[in-house]
């Protein structure tokens, strides 16, 4: 089973290395790792060509990150496909065996499991997202597996589509969603943390950029045709606070 890895990037110096050897120390060697790079004018690339575990690499201007995802699920050519941001790391170096024992295993479309979110040094563990097993009814609170954990076989890309560039915060949640409810997919949540991520990402740098992340889930949500719960913001909010605790 091949695994197709897509990272973004852009001016990804200070942490890209760190993603690239945690991607070329996997346990698993069957992996194609694509970078898409939106034009980097730092040393993002130089670093990128010092890692001969690297298949593929684009460096062009892009429309945004998911205009830059969908380039590379374009040239993805694994069974199975996920994404690394440029600033995540795996957790160790047996992410990808599991995920391969997982797919096999269980015979599944779907895989997902837990995440860290660590401070932009990297050094601390900021808040722990513990998922859980889908249901569907969970949708419509807001519920929805961390994406970088979020590993689809690469027929349900073809089938069901890729990135909506209309959304601007969301599109991984309406992807994710579409997959989900499809009837096809058989979905398996591994327990276990599979990706250390650097908190303060484009939907979590500051308040608007939450707030406006959001009402694109509002949106994706009545696009998926999923009532949303009564009180849903309140709900969803309370999930994540309790995260910083665990």
């Amino acid at each position: 089973m091949k695994f197709s890895i897509i990272t973004v990037c852009f001016n990804s110096e200070k942490t890209i290395g760190e993603t690239l050897r945690s991607v070329s120390s996997q346990n698993y060697g069957n992996v194609e790792h694509i970078i898409i790079d939106g034009g980097s004018s730092d040393d993002t690339l130089g670093i990128v060509n010092n890692f001969k575990h690297v298949i593929k690499i684009i460096s062009e201007k892009d429309e945004g990150i998911y205009d830059a995802m969908n380039k590379g699920i374009n040239l993805a050519e694994g069974d199975v496909i996920g994404f690394l941001n440029s600033d995540d790391v795996f957790y160790n170096e047996n992410v990808i065996k599991d995920y391969f024992n997982d797919f096999t295993k269980y015979e599944t479309d779907i895989v997902y499991g837990d995440l860290i979110f660590t401070s932009l040094s990297g050094k601390k563990n900021i808040r722990k997202w513990h998922s859980s097993s889908y249901e569907v009814n969970k949708l419509g609170i807001g519920w929805i597996p961390p994406h970088p954990t979020f590993y689809a076989k690469k027929s349900l890309f073809e089938n069901l589509g890729n990135f909506d560039t209309n959304f601007k915060f969301a599109s991984d949640f309406d992807l994710m969603t579409r997959f989900l409810l499809s009837n096809n997919s058989v979905t398996r949540y591994s327990k276990g943390y599979k990706v250390k991520m650097r908190y303060g990402g484009a939907t979590t740098k500051n308040l608007k950029n939450i707030y406006l992340g959001n009402l694109e889930i509002i949106r994706a949500l009545k696009k998926n045709n999923i009532k949303r719960e009564e009180f849903f913001l309140f709900k969803k909010f309370l999930n994540k606070i309790f995260q910083f605790f665990k």
